[in-house]
């Protein structure tokens, strides 16, 4: 019974990695757009996540920050625990970065 809770376990802790990673990676799509912002990514982010996976991860902490040339959103959170056993966390982790749009005049050929 214990090994069958543990792999029901592994297979919430798998989704709940999915989840935030779903959700990282709207939120980067939004604040990566040209004229967008960080605060933008992090409601993007809230939204993404309160639809599909408010009750997976728990206690998520989305991060948004955004530079000149880069866009990064971290999500950590702990999946939904199966075995309640005191000092057993299972712990998510999504870091994903990519370029801001911008625009970029094109050179004269000559």
């Amino acid at each position: 019974m214990l090994l069958i809770l543990l792999i029901v376990q592994f297979a919430i802790w798998a989704h709940a990695s999915s989840v935030a990673q779903a959700t990282a990676e709207e939120a980067l799509a939004a604040a990566r757009v040209q004229g967008s912002s960080a605060a933008t990514g992090q409601q993007r982010a809230a939204q993404v996540l309160g639809q599909i996976g408010s009750s997976v991860l728990i206690h998520p902490h989305i991060t948004v920050t955004r530079t000149g040339a880069t866009a990064t959103v971290q999500i950590t959170g702990t999946a939904e625990e199966v075995l309640p056993v005191p000092g057993l966390s299972f712990p998510v982790h999504i870091t994903v970065t990519g370029p801001v749009e911008r625009f970029v005049p094109a050179t004269a050929q000559g």
